[in-house]
């Protein structure tokens, strides 16, 4: 069985945020950092070498294939910042994400191109859906 790539690391998450090239976007991956700590009561972590995780749960699909992996997080990349809602793409927060601003969507991921275009408020409350829906499928021993 192969393991998950992305694996939470003891990488500072503050100097992968630090690293970020552009002044603006570095500044959005800080107040996301802040925001998705302030709602989900966890500590960033970073998984792998580029993505911010908050939160763990245990998956194990009928395959037989199992692991573990963030519950919510984010990755400054070059284009937008990618945020990872895995419950928002499980159940539908089509409301939400109409009231949210100009973004995209893709698999279990949210792009935002700065924190500008959307509503923080909105933001929070998809946050705080997505990790309580995970929470919930993925209750921890």
């Amino acid at each position: 069985m192969a393991e998950n790539k992305t694996q939470p690391t003891d990488a500072s998450v503050d100097d992968f945020l630090n690293q970020v090239e552009s002044p603006k976007k570095r500044e959005d991956a800080f107040r996301i950092k802040q925001i998705m700590e302030e709602v989900t009561g966890e500590k960033a972590v970073m998984w792998g070498p580029s993505i911010v995780g908050f939160g763990q749960y245990h998956y194990k699909y009928d395959s037989g294939r199992e692991g573990d992996f963030l519950i919510v997080g984010f990755s400054p990349r070059k284009t937008s910042l990618s945020v990872y809602l895995l419950g928002c793409m499980e159940t539908s927060f089509d409301e939400l994400f109409a009231k949210l601003g100009k973004h995209k969507t893709g698999a279990s991921c949210l792009y935002i191109n700065k924190l500008a275009d959307v509503n923080e408020t909105v933001l929070r409350e998809l946050i705080k859906k997505s990790y309580n829906y995970m929470k919930a499928k993925y209750p921890t021993k």
